[in-house]
């Protein structure tokens, strides 16, 4: 009877260990470009190859750190190499959808104030349930956007 409760604490605790692990609510390592445009690299260096050049706010979930550098994934699953001095703990967002709507209340009741596309970038300014208040970065556009229309923190 003991080693079952033992085997089965066991059990439970490696469980909630993984479900930590594999939830990216709580277990994402986030970060977002600060610089106004920045190579992502092939490796962590000024001499590896510059893969993509991202622009103020893109959101980063971190793989790994060496150094000054962040090994790093877009929302498309892209991966590479950025200078950590070159990124910050502002949130946003990216539009992964063709097209979002921006909506005057967290909710499909309120009406559109206006509509991102793929790629563009939101600065998080609040959350609610599944809404998030954003700001679109290259016009100053706020509203409601649904997260699961968007990639980041």
């Amino acid at each position: 009877m003991v080693l079952r409760s033992a085997a089965t604490r066991f059990f439970t605790m490696a469980c909630f260990c993984m479900a930590l692990v594999q939830s990216p609510a709580l277990a994402r390592d986030m970060v977002s470009i600060n610089g106004s445009i920045v190579n992502m690299r092939s490796g962590p260096g000024t001499r590896s190859d510059v893969l993509w050049e991202l622009k103020r706010g893109y959101p980063l979930q971190v793989l790994k750190r060496k150094g000054s550098w962040l090994q790093v994934r877009d929302f498309e699953n892209d991966k590479g190499w950025v200078a950590r001095a070159l990124t910050n703990r502002t949130p946003h967002y990216i539009v992964k959808a063709p097209v979002a709507n921006m909506r005057s209340g967290p909710g499909t009741r309120y009406r559109i104030v206006g509509k991102s596309e793929r790629y563009d970038l939101l600065r998080t300014r609040a959350t609610r349930g599944d809404w998030v208040r954003v700001e679109r970065l290259d016009d100053g556009v706020k509203g409601w956007v649904a997260k699961r229309l968007l990639w980041g923190w």
